[in-house]
């Protein structure tokens, strides 16, 4: 049985999933904002808020990959929504 099979489990991915996407959105639209607040480019940041990007970005792409590994773990599949039903 694989760990998706556990309705515990299950439920404890979901919800992790779910709080992935719900930081994952937050860290990027606070990206948004620094980048947009210095003219809609990083190349105009103090090192100060440049090195606040770079940590924000290394952490969003860790939530990025956290996200796909629960997706497959999960078996979401963007594929399935969009195939006609046989």
């Amino acid at each position: 049985m694989n760990r998706t099979d556990e309705p515990g489990d299950l439920q404890g991915q979901i919800s992790r999933y779910r709080e992935v996407v719900l930081r994952y959105e937050a860290l990027d639209g606070e990206i948004d904002a620094l980048i947009m607040s210095h003219g809609g480019s990083s190349d105009k940041m103090p090192p100060d808020d440049l090195r606040r990007y770079r940590q924000m970005a290394r952490e969003r792409d860790d939530l990025f990959s956290e996200m796909r590994e629960l997706e497959q773990s999960l078996q979401l599949d963007d594929d399935d929504e969009t195939e006609p039903s046989t």
